[in-house]
């Protein structure tokens, strides 16, 4: 390691975003206790797996985790390791933009020479090594090349729930490889989508990132303003800014970090992964991460199955037996039972909406 790049990797912080409620994983996925504290997979939580993978890219007192108070006891029952100055509180949710711009002036703070990679608590990624290969790439990108750089996941598929990269000239050869972002498309449809696979261009937008910080400011005061003041004065740290910071926070409107800053930049990079990858966005996603029969089923816990065909089902408390069924989804909690048709995963989300209308709010 030449000394260039110890210096670099002394600056080096991980953030790891563990808010948001996880509404398509109802009946398991609750507000007290949303998706990323739960284990989907093994015995450990998708908040424990991801901050389990980034040991040897930062050490414990660099990852930072951001999240709404409510949830500050469940992180740190779930990461006793985490420093307690580690843990920022978003004052109000809106958005990834707010979030990282507040989580980014707390690292400028302690760090102005700070990069932060940022990775959403809730993603399944498989193998570590070939993960750390491609966030050590894009560390060195943003590092040697002031730019904002994105992870892009090679589809295998014609998804419509993903956002799309569209890749440009190539920035660095090799495995992994970068290259500069063409543009970025919002969910396409299923035609489009086809096309986007095709073309061989066109990568699904992951939600992870890396950047120096000082650059993140200033694309945020260029293009997000009231964001970048909001940065400008959480970074002074002044009681009087804080104050007035957080004032201003709660009048923002809630909006992504692609929409604020990424589709505007001018010098965006993708670093092409060559990992596993799901968001783990809805129970048909756990299809493929538990395996299937030979007629596409897949279970987990109590489960009888009889004459089904694509059918994911979860016995939790009791034997969850189902006969006949064709791509259904079916979830047992302690307190609620899911039944869904698999193509209609992505709607669980109307559930937990009318719940909050309705006399089982306690449930949502």
């Amino acid at each position: 390691m030449s000394a260039r790049e110890a210096a670099a990797r002394a600056h080096r912080y991980a953030v790891i975003m563990a808010g948001g409620v996880g509404t398509r994983f109802w009946p398991h996925s609750r507000r007290r206790r949303p998706k990323q504290f739960l284990a989907v997979r093994g015995r450990s939580s998708l908040l424990q797996d991801t901050a389990r993978r980034l040991r040897g890219l930062v050490p414990w007192s660099r990852i930072v985790v951001v999240a709404p108070r409510e949830l500050a006891a469940l992180i740190r029952q779930q990461l006793p390791a985490l420093p307690r100055a580690n843990l920022v509180i978003e004052p109000a949710p809106r958005g990834t933009a707010a979030c990282l711009a507040v989580v980014a002036a707390a690292i400028a703070r302690r760090d102005p020479e700070a990069a932060m990679a940022v990775f959403p608590a809730d993603h399944v990624i498989a193998p570590v090594g070939r993960f750390q290969r491609c966030v050590r790439r894009g560390f060195e990108t943003a590092e040697t090349q002031d730019c904002l750089v994105t992870f892009g996941i090679p589809p295998t598929g014609p998804e419509t729930g993903y956002g799309y990269v569209e890749t440009g000239q190539r920035l660095r050869r090799g495995t992994p490889r970068v290259d500069w972002v063409a543009r970025f498309v919002e969910k396409p449809d299923r035609a489009t989508a086809q096309r986007f696979v095709d073309s061989g261009r066109h990568l699904w937008n992951s939600g992870m990132f890396v950047w120096r910080v000082a650059v993140l400011q200033t694309g945020l005061a260029r293009h997000a303003p009231a964001l970048g003041r909001i940065v400008e004065q959480f970074t002074r740290g002044r009681r009087a800014d804080a104050a007035a910071a957080r004032r201003a926070y709660h009048r923002l409107k809630s909006v992504s970090i692609d929409v604020a800053l990424l589709e505007r930049g001018e010098r965006v990079a993708v670093v092409v992964a060559t990992f596993d990858w799901s968001d783990v966005g809805s129970w048909a996603a756990m299809a493929p991460l538990w395996g299937t029969d030979a007629t596409g089923n897949a279970q987990r816990g109590r489960v009888l199955m009889i004459d089904c065909r694509d059918t994911v089902v979860y016995g939790a408390t009791r034997l969850v037996s189902v006969l006949g069924a064709r791509d259904l989804i079916v979830v047992d909690s302690p307190d609620a039972v899911l039944v869904c048709a698999g193509n209609r995963a992505q709607e669980v989300r109307r559930i937990v909406e009318a719940l909050e209308r309705g006399p089982y709010r306690r449930l949502r």
